[in-house]
């Protein structure tokens, strides 16, 4: 027989929610105070209002704990509370992960030598997202550990769904001459799973193997991939051209809107030196030279070859040694300091004139240039406003932009016609602002030169420092880290 005096009333939600309230340490309230003011201060510089109500589930994590995420912590099973525990932190680290990385800056490596030697291969960057104003993830459903796909099971680490259209959150400043940039490969929009990493992108293989071979071919190119521009491969290149300018390239020198533009301290370009004795990787590894960047001509000219090149370098003479190698202007003032540079010719002198035109942008209108005398008399950098007449020189230039960047896929030219959107159009109008970025390492870089513009929508941020920087060419114990540009400022030129 049930006794009912000794049963306890039943509390009403009001009575049970304060009764929650009350029983809240007062070290917990602070910390939901400094969470809940982050998140509201992150809804302001978001814009929007409706993440509000997210604030209800931080108070019931942190104050009322209706929903029971601190389960285990009640568990009698001692493993149950261990492994709980450490799936609780590790949920906690990728949220906050997923955040900084999204909002505040992320970590970057420098996977080839275009910018050496400002930057050089197996510097980690912090790539600082504020100073542009940090882009609001396009694909939001992604892990935030890893770029655009899984490692060991190679699948995508991301969900194309739901999608966010474009936005940039407000930053410090926008970007700026000499600004060195990460940013979303433009032309990765579209990859061959086993070449996405490659110089060679899927533009350039249609064009060399076709479309056809590229798409059906999957045991040479893989699979051929979408990526959405937050998931593109990232691309760190210094800004030379911005919104509404116009670039060209003379001897070397960048003119914007006709005015020469100073050198970066650290840009090289190839040369063929003669030296006077002959040198190792140990030598020109101290010098500033990778050892894979590097030819021992000597063994491969013949003497017509070495008599050609002595036209180029009178003050060389036979008994020279040739090598090619990148140099920076500091690293042939060394050689010459070591009474061991004769004469040197760039390797682009001794190119053919044209001979990478098919491989330039704009392609068909690239004929002639080089990547030493390019841009003829001008391109224009499109800038958000910018109206261009429609014709079939622009649309050359153009219609990638337009296409695949401003989203008018149904775009193209017919008998000298432009049809935007399956509509006959004279002109255009950018609905984004463009910017024209290239290496430091001129000769040994893919940059806009080959393919194009960057839209604003595909830039990420800006490296500050360097976090530490591991060389390729040497072991750990033996020089492997670079410990000299620890935390080092990652764009002195600025």
């Amino acid at each position: 027989m049930t006794n009912i005096d000794n049963q306890q009333p039943k509390l009403t939600w009001k009575d049970d929610f304060m009764r929650r309230v009350r029983e809240v340490k007062p070290t917990r309230w602070v910390r939901f105070g400094i969470v809940a003011a982050l998140f509201i201060a992150w809804m302001i510089w978001l814009g929007e209002w409706w993440p509000a109500i997210f604030l209800l589930l931080l108070f019931d994590i942190y104050i009322t704990g209706y929903i029971p995420f601190t389960w285990w912590k009640k568990s009698k099973n001692k493993t149950v509370r261990s492994v709980m525990s450490w799936v609780d932190a590790i949920v906690y680290a990728l949220i906050l992960v997923y955040f900084v990385f999204s909002f505040v800056g992320q970590n970057y490596q420098i996977p080839s030598s275009s910018l050496e030697k400002t930057l050089l291969t197996g510097d980690y960057l912090w790539v600082n997202k504020i100073t542009y104003g940090p882009r609001v993830p396009m694909t939001p459903i992604h892990f935030p550990l890893v770029h655009n796909t899984l490692p060991i099971i190679n699948t995508k680490s991301y969900l194309e769904t739901p999608s966010v259209e474009y936005r940039r959150l407000k930053g410090l400043r926008s970007v700026e001459s000499g600004d060195i940039v990460v940013f979303n490969f433009p032309a990765g929009d579209t990859v061959a799973s086993k070449f996405e990493a490659s110089p060679e992108y899927y533009d350039i293989l249609v064009d060399r193997y076709g479309r056809e071979r590229v798409h059906n071919d999957k045991n040479t190119f893989g699979d051929i991939i979408y990526r959405p521009v937050d998931r593109r491969q990232n691309f760190v290149k210094r800004a030379v051209g911005l919104p509404g300018e116009t670039i060209k390239i003379v001897n070397d020198t960048i003119y914007i809107d006709g005015v020469a533009q100073a050198m970066p301290e650290n840009v090289q370009f190839n040369y063929i030196a003669a030296l006077s004795s002959p040198v190792n990787n140990d030598f020109l590894h101290d010098l500033g030279v990778s050892d894979g960047d590097w030819e021992d001509l000597n063994a491969l000219l013949t003497p017509i070859d070495r008599a050609n090149l002595l036209t180029w370098m009178p003050k060389a003479d036979i008994n020279s040694y040739f090598y090619g190698m990148p140099l920076t202007a500091a690293m042939i003032e060394t050689l010459r300091s070591k009474d061991m540079l004769k004469d040197l010719v760039k390797t682009s002198a001794l190119q053919a004139p044209g001979s990478l035109s098919s491989y330039l942008f704009p392609k068909g209108i690239a004929d002639g240039w080089s990547l030493s005398n390019y841009g003829g008399d001008g391109i224009l950098i499109p800038a958000k406003g910018t109206t261009i007449p429609l014709n079939p020189t622009t649309w050359a230039t153009y219609n990638r932009a337009i296409r695949n960047y401003e989203g008018h896929h149904d775009a193209y030219i017919k008998d000298d016609v432009v049809y935007i959107d399956g509509k006959p159009a004279d002109s255009y109008t950018f609905a984004m602002d463009y910017y024209f970025m290239m290496g430091d390492n001129r000769d040994n870089s893919q940059d806009s030169r080959f393919w194009g513009f960057v839209p604003e929508d595909h830039i990420v941020g800006t490296p500050v420092f360097v976090l530490i920087s591991f060389d390729k060419d040497r072991s750990i114990f033996n020089g492997g880290i670079r410990w000299n540009r620890i935390l080092r400022d990652a764009n002195p030129d600025k």
